[in-house]
Formats: structure tokens, sequence, C-alpha cells
């Protein structure tokens, strides 16, 4: 296989890295960007909340545009432009202007999301397909960590407009890395078999595969959100050990991203493995729940295990669906289903703390737990289906290498 397929994979990594540091960065600026605007704690969450929107509803039409043009001129502009809005939210002089700019960023960047997966899968065989778009999904916590490391430094050192445009830098990297590097995958033809599938929007089994990974995705939202202010509040950890089991669980779940991708290389199914943490992600909240109240040695490790587990998953659920439309409408496969997931999550932290305020915190992980079991459930046919269709590619393959070669 080319080697020139790592290049292809950093540039991806770095260009989903950039968006994940806007997104997920943010918060850490939340006391800074209060301070500077004089923002209310909603108004504080709305500004949080504008790039996710942003990226929600233009993903989709990046992912179908990486089809038409090719990833390298979407990311381009996206990430170029993502870098002016940022520089514009850096010189936000009110608080409206501040989140139209920080949308518009989130509109731009998104095409980072899609095209890089589209990328990553044109160049890598089936064989390392799942390991490298786990690696390319590890970019989002680790994005979010990087940023919430630096950007509360360079407010110390150069104030608000300083962190916004380091992460508009950032995106400029991004941008100019696509440029220089990402280039389309050589031919391939007589290696792959052919992708027989209705466009994504009207195939049935890429719907039910974006509905059950955002069913899977509430538990992942919901932890990563909650676990500091549970700990620390309903268990008295102080506030920096309680972030460093965050940290601990969100580099646990950057790494089984790739370990899930690459065990699902070497045997094949993305969806059935999938479906089965689905269902361990389930059984470790209800785990969470019954140790809610026992002591810490006890409770933390399981914790941890079932944050690594909500997070572990999604590699294999954009290998899924990218696999399930072929090459060329990957992209739009990939923005359908990045774009169903955040709608139908989009109020997880809402509803969580809602349900912690109503219930408890014990009922509240075993109520979540509904979520992953759900979605896990919800991929059965598709388990089916993936067997049929990889008992088909091994016949194609079979009946490639009994052809006569080719005289020359």
């Amino acid at each position: 296989m080319n080697p020139y397929r790592w290049t292809i994979l950093a540039v991806g990594t770095a260009a989903q890295g950039a968006l994940a540091a806007v997104q997920q960065g943010l918060p850490a600026l939340g006391p800074a960007l209060r301070d500077a605007y004089g923002l209310s704690l909603p108004e504080v969450g709305l500004v949080l909340a504008s790039v996710s929107w942003g990226i929600m509803l233009t993903l989709l039409a990046w992912g179908a545009l990486a089809d038409r043009i090719g990833e390298r001129t979407v990311i381009c502009l996206g990430l170029a432009g993502a870098t002016l809005a940022l520089t514009a939210a850096a010189w936000a002089p009110s608080f409206a202007w501040l989140v139209f700019a920080l949308a518009v960023a989130g509109a731009l960047g998104g095409s980072a999301s899609a095209a890089s997966g589209r990328a990553v899968m044109g160049w890598f065989d089936r064989s390392e397909r799942g390991m490298a778009l786990g690696v390319r999904q590890m970019a989002v916590p680790m994005g979010g960590a990087i940023a919430a490391l630096a950007l509360p430094l360079a407010v110390a050192l150069g104030g608000l407009r300083a962190a916004l445009l380091l992460l508009g830098g950032a995106c400029a990297a991004g941008a100019l890395a696509a440029g220089r590097w990402l280039r389309e995958p050589p031919p391939t033809t007589a290696q792959r078999p052919p992708v027989a599938a209705p466009r994504p929007l009207r195939d049935r089994r890429v719907w039910r595969l974006s509905v059950a990974s955002a069913l899977l995705v509430w538990a992942q939202i919901a932890l990563l959100a909650f676990c500091v202010l549970f700990l620390h509040d309903a268990r008295g950890l102080s506030a920096a050990a309680a972030a460093g089991v965050l940290a601990l669980m969100q580099l646990g779940g950057a790494l089984a991203r790739v370990l899930a991708g690459r065990r699902s290389d070497r045997r094949g199914p993305r969806i059935a493995p999938l479906r089965r943490l689905g269902l361990a992600t389930a059984a470790a909240l209800l785990a969470t729940a019954a140790l809610a109240s026992a002591p810490l040695l006890l409770l933390v490790p399981v914790l941890v295990v079932a944050g690594v587990l909500s997070m572990s998953w999604n590699g294999l659920s954009f290998t899924a669906a990218a696999e399930l439309s072929g090459r060329d409408q990957a992209g739009t496969a990939l923005g359908l289903q990045g774009t169903v997931m955040r709608a139908l999550s989009a109020g997880t932290a809402i509803a969580f703390g809602a349900l912690v305020s109503a219930t408890s915190w014990p009922l509240a992980f075993a109520l979540l737990a509904f979520f992953p079991l759900s979605g896990a459930l919800l991929t059965g046919p598709l388990v089916a289906d993936e067997e049929r269709r990889t008992g088909a590619r091994h016949e194609w393959l079979r009946r490639q290498s009994l052809s006569p070669a080719p005289r020359v």
C-alpha cells in the first residue's frame, strides 16, 4: 500500500483536531468570556453552544460538496473561512456579534469533519481503515484536551483576544496543511469491490446507524459534562482530582477508539463490535449507578471504564457509515451521520442535569443506560446486513484472484 497514506492521515487528523479545539476547547474560556462581556450563565452557555449549532447546520452540505469537488478544496476553504470568523470573534464588539462570529466559525470549520473522514477512507484499505478512522476520531478528545490546557495560558498572557486568535491559528494551520499535502488517492479499482448503495439520504441503513449513534453519544456527552461535578459535589473530591479523572477518561477514550478500530480491521466487522461496546457501556452505567455511594476506590475505576466505553465506539460508527455508502458518497454519508448525531443529542447536557436535579445521581446514571442500550439494539438488522456484505466482498476478491492476468 502507498506509504503516502500516513501523510493523509496526519493531515486529516490535524484538520479534525483543529475543529475539536474550537468546539471543545471553548468551555475553557468560559470565565474570560463572562468577564469580558458581562455575561450571565445562560448567555455563557449560548456562546459555548454557538459553534456546535453552526457545525450542525452545514455538516451535511460540506460532506456532499466533498463528494463533488474533493476534500482538499473543501477543507482549505472551510478552515480558512473559520480562521477569518475566529479573528472577527476576537474583535467582536458585543455579545450578539460574538455569538454570530462563533456560529459562522463552526459552520465553516465543519468542513473538516466530513471531508477529512472521506480523505482517510480513500487512502486506506479496509484492512487498516478502522484503525485510521479511529486515529482521526482520536483527534476529537485530544484536540479538546490540548485546547483546554493552552487557552487559559493564552488568556493569562494576552487576554481573551489572544486565545481566540490562537484557535484561529490552529484552523489556519489545518487549511495550509490540507492545501499542501492532501491529494486524491491513486486508482485501486482492481483491489476494491464496487459498492452498490443508494444515496445516503435514501439509505435506511445509514439513517438507522446515524440514529443509533446519536443514542450512543448521549452517554458520552453526559459523562464528560457531569463527571467533575458529580465527583466534586456529590462525592467530595477536590476540583483538581475530579478534573484528573475526567482527563484520564478522555485519554482512555482516545486510545480505545484506535484499539477498537484496529481490532475490527483484523476481525472484519464494524457494526457487531460497535453493538457490543454499546451494551458494555449500558452495563458500566448501571454499575456506576449501583456504586454511586460506594467508596471512591470502587466507584472511580467503574466510572472511568464507563466513560472510556462511552467514547470507544465512535470511530467504528464513522467507518461503518463510510463503508455502507462507498468512497464516492462517503462525504455525504459522514455528513448525514454527524448531523443526525448532533441534532438528536443537542439537549443531552440540559436533560441530564434536569434529571439529576429531579431525582438523584444513581437514578440518573441508571436511566442514562437506556440510551446506549437502545442504540445497540437498534443496530441489530445492520449486523446481518454487514455479514451479507462481507460475504459478497470475499466472493468478489476470490473471483478476482482466480481471474487470468491480462496479457501485456
